[in-house]
């Protein structure tokens, strides 16, 4: 009997073993649970792949300026063809000397110039306009000389605070040298009075003069600066101000 008892219960010990395989040998070993911190969260996109509704990366951001900046280029090299164009078309009305490879050299210098001293380019092509009618070889009676008609004395001390060689009298006779020069005293004369309209009137008469005249009261001559404004008017250059 007490055999017959063991057979039993290892036949029942056998039996269980059986099912405890079978219950848990059907699970694969290499497939791991999902980690309950993370099942939850979205899956993440590859660095290259569009991701809809996110914010844009530092690369579409380099792109967009990029973009936009090549687009203000393009219409500032625009712009500037249009005014350099005006410029060329004036100085093509007047009795210049200048051969047409020299023209389209000054007109880019007057342009350089004027952005350079924050000054319109239709100004200075007024005044030069009004001063030599664009005859870059003129004189006037008073020894004026060149196209924005500088003295010499003037131009000499223009020269010198620019870093220009000075070759003596003749050097104001030099197209871009005297537009140069001209372009840089009126704009001293401009900051000097606070006013364009006194610092053509300065151009004309000589600050000194003017300084006489503005501390006894005495209105600041007029003609000169409406026929430099009428010019302007006229030609219709306008500058896009650049600080």
């Amino acid at each position: 009997m007490a055999a017959a008892s063991m057979d039993r219960a290892r036949l029942l010990l056998l039996v269980v073993c059986a099912l405890l395989t079978t219950t848990f040998g059907s699970r694969n070993p290499e497939a791991p649970e999902s980690d309950p911190q993370t099942a939850s969260l979205p899956s993440v996109s590859s660095p290259g792949a569009p991701s809809e509704g996110l914010n844009p990366t530092t690369a579409d951001i380099v792109v967009a300026n990029e973009q936009a900046t090549s687009a203000t280029l393009a219409d500032s090299d625009s712009e500037d063809a249009a005014i350099i164009s005006q410029i060329l078309g004036r100085l093509s009305m007047r009795h210049t000397a200048l051969p047409e490879h020299e023209r389209v050299s000054l007109a880019h210098a007057i342009l350089a110039e004027a952005r350079a001293h924050n000054l319109d380019p239709g100004l200075v092509m007024a005044v030069i306009e009004v001063e030599s009618a664009g005859y870059h070889l003129a004189v006037s009676h008073v020894g004026a000389m060149g196209l924005m008609q500088l003295l010499p004395a003037t131009g000499k001390e223009l020269a010198l605070r620019a870093g220009i060689e000075w070759m003596g009298d003749d050097t104001l006779f030099d197209p871009i040298i005297n537009v140069r020069l001209g372009t840089a005293y009126l704009s001293q004369l401009t900051k000097r009075f606070g006013s364009v309209s006194t610092a053509l009137a300065a151009y004309n008469w000589g600050p000194g003069r003017i300084d006489r005249r503005l501390r006894r009261g005495a209105d600041v001559p007029s003609r000169y600066i409406t026929k430099v404004m009428r010019v302007l008017d006229r030609n219709a250059v306008v500058l896009v101000s650049r600080s």
